[in-house]
């Protein structure tokens, strides 16, 4: 073979080496830098913005950040730091210049510019430089204000003196570019909640959002920082001490700062954060956490003589129902694992932040001895229902894959047996239940009919969720297990998939559903096994021709384009009124059907949601119910 040759015929050279220069690599490849070109990447770019604003805040030089989103859904980012070094760099050219074109360059790397640093690799201003049609930086520094233009990463308009200031800090305006992203319109609500995080984790900075397209604009600004956010986390419960328990202390470099407060919920909800990044998967930080507050409370239990010496310590999970907790760790070297990259590793953390934590409890609970009676009394409670969960969590046990015999009766499983090909669908009562299992295609789709409406289990105990029939036949059906034991490796199908009538029971059904999968099967939404069918709601007919709709706004446009003569519309209330090729055809067979996939785009939020929703307390979710009502498209009465 010649060298001549190409990769047509099988050589593999020299000549097929693409070298990518600079930035063009991110353009190239943009989700290997900012994970997706969806709207979760687009927003990504603002958070990469933002966060050389926190880091100059953290380094103590920016107490004030001002993000604005224009009519064009370009991005403004203002803050009043030391502003970006201007002067010129060993390249030849001026450092704000490389700051923004060079991969890798910036003041997080030789250790002095920034001793801590919330960007995780340092590539994230020149990322979204890249990523942007155009992008214009101003920064005011040294007397001056220096200005510089780029376009798709290249340097558009060289840095030029425009005027004089005795401020400092830097202006960042930027428009994604349509080349790149699938969506360019950005959403307040998703920077509304980063920023606040933003704020709550880093007490005394003032950040506002405005966003010219609405006229809409908010102002973040905690002084109590964390304790802020904890208040925030349980606004709409009911807590068993009045003020967060706060514990703050440092290690040589490593600054740890933990808030938390007890409800009478029965769910722990846990926020773990290292140098502002939230860490989804913990870590080194959350154990030692853990650790020291399961010991701390066992110890005061028994110095209490609340647990007698024949009698087990309290479990973590004891020890931990109804918390609400922030973690915030600050710390130079940062070293993350896990599939997201958001699980710290850093073997040295666990011991600090045990002994700091330790530390801080101990003192607390000498001085506030009602308080830890209380928190005491309510772990005793949840380990009398751990034990009773036990017992009705054995019945929800599957001994092996192969014993068939112990999956619930009601199931109508699938014959393939590989969880990547298979998937279940939730039916809400058995008259669908019958459709479905006569519709679906039996190799890959199982059918698990729900009698009525499932446990609220937001306002129960492990104990008494396992006691529930439909809950426990779910278990059974996943194979996975439930809450600690969790595991998705177990998982029996690929897709979990929600099915009910489009009324408002089914609605209804559908929340309580996802309140169950949210509270105790979490990891099932965040691997995206989680969808929801959309059976159609209307049926028209027009002579012979037929077409099923998903929308009022498809009833609309179809019935604008033919007018209304000769035309018969049936509303779907039910699936049950499908017959099983109609239910397979619209709604179940994959080549034809709309699934919504169920994504946690912000934990807090969805925990907030749910603890409206489906909590005690009447008055927030008649709040939510007027604050929402406006954007309701079918309301069923």
């Amino acid at each position: 073979m010649s060298t001549q040759d190409t990769t047509v015929n099988g050589h593999y050279g020299a000549e097929q080496i693409q070298v990518l220069e600079g930035l063009e690599a991110v353009r190239k490849r943009p989700g290997m830098y900012i994970g997706s070109t969806s709207s979760r990447g687009l927003h990504h770019l603002v958070y990469e913005v933002v966060d050389n604003s926190i880091d100059e805040a953290m380094a103590g030089y920016c107490d004030t950040v001002n993000v604005t989103i224009h009519q064009d859904n370009s991005i403004t980012v203002v803050d009043n730091g030391r502003g970006v070094p201007v002067g010129m760099h060993e390249t030849g050219k001026p450092a704000l210049e490389v700051v923004m074109t060079v991969l890798h360059a910036g003041g997080k790397f030789g250790g002095e510019g920034y001793k801590v640093s919330g960007g995780l690799h340092g590539v994230g201003v020149s990322v979204v430089n890249a990523l942007s049609e155009w992008m214009e930086v101003k920064v005011k520094r040294e007397g001056k204000i220096h200005f510089i233009r780029f376009e798709r990463g290249h340097t558009a308009q060289q840095m030029t003196v425009i005027g004089e200031t005795e401020e400092t800090g830097t202006t960042v305006t930027f428009k994604p570019d349509g080349q790149i992203f699938e969506e360019l319109e950005y959403h307040f609500d998703i920077l509304k909640q980063r920023l606040r995080e933003l704020a709550f984790l880093n007490k005394g900075i003032i950040i506002t959002l405005s966003d010219e397209r609405s006229g809409d604009s908010r102002n973040f600004h905690y002084e109590g920082g964390i304790v802020s956010f904890v208040k925030h986390l349980n606004q709409n419960k009911d807590i068993l001490h009045p003020e967060p328990i706060y514990v703050e202390g440092n290690r040589d470099t490593t600054v740890a700062e933990i808030a938390l407060q007890y409800n009478d919920n029965y769910t722990e909800n846990i926020f773990s954060f290292v140098n502002n990044i939230n860490t989804q998967e913990g870590g080194t930080h959350l154990s030692g956490f853990k650790t020291a507050l399961t010991r701390a409370i066992n110890d005061y239990a028994r110095k209490l003589n609340m647990l007698k010496e024949s009698e087990e310590n309290l479990s973590g999970e004891d020890a931990r129902e109804g918390l609400t907790a922030v973690i915030s760790i600050k710390l130079q070297n940062p070293q993350f694992e896990g599939q997201t990259k958001s699980k710290l590793g850093n073997s040295e953390v666990r011991g600090i932040v045990d002994t700091i934590l330790n530390e801080g409890l101990n003192e607390y609970f000498e001085e506030n001895p009602v308080i830890i009676k209380k928190i005491i009394e309510k772990a005793i409670m949840a380990s009398r229902a751990r034990d009773a969960a036990r017992k009705a969590r054995d019945l929800t046990r599957r001994k092996s894959a192969l014993e068939i015999s112990s999956l619930p009766g009601k199931l109508a499983d699938c014959s393939m047996r590989d969880p990547e090909q298979t998937e279940i669908y939730i039916v809400e009562g058995d008259s669908a239940g019958g459709s479905a299992k006569q519709g679906r295609d039996r190799r890959f789709q199982a059918i698990l009919p729900l009698r009525g409406k499932i446990l609220n289990v937001e306002k129960a105990r492990l104990d008494r969720i396992l006691g529930n029939a439909e809950i426990r036949a779910m278990i059974t059906a996943f194979g996975c297990g439930i809450g600690e034991e969790f595991d998705i490796e177990k998982a029996r199908y690929g897709k979990i998939i929600i099915m009910t009538d489009a009324d408002v029971d089914g609605a209804h059904i559908r929340t309580l559903l996802l309140t169950f999968f949210y509270r105790y099967m979490n990891p099932l939404i965040t691997a995206g096994k989680v969808y929801i069918a959309q059976p159609p709601l209307y049926l028209v007919k027009k002579g012979r021709e037929s077409w099923y709709l998903y929308s009022d706004d498809e009833l609309d446009r179809l019935l604008t384009r033919i007018g209304r003569e000769n035309i018969g519309v049936q509303r779907y209330k039910g699936l049950g009124e499908m017959n099983p090729e109609q239910l397979w055809e619209t709604t179940m067979n994959p080549e034809g059907r709309t699934v919504l996939q169920v994504q946690l785009e912000d934990a807090m939020e969805a925990d907030s949601v749910f603890t409206t929703l489906m909590g005690d307390k009447v008055e927030p979710r008649r709040q939510f119910i007027e604050d929402y009502a406006h954007r309701v498209r079918n309301l069923d009465i």
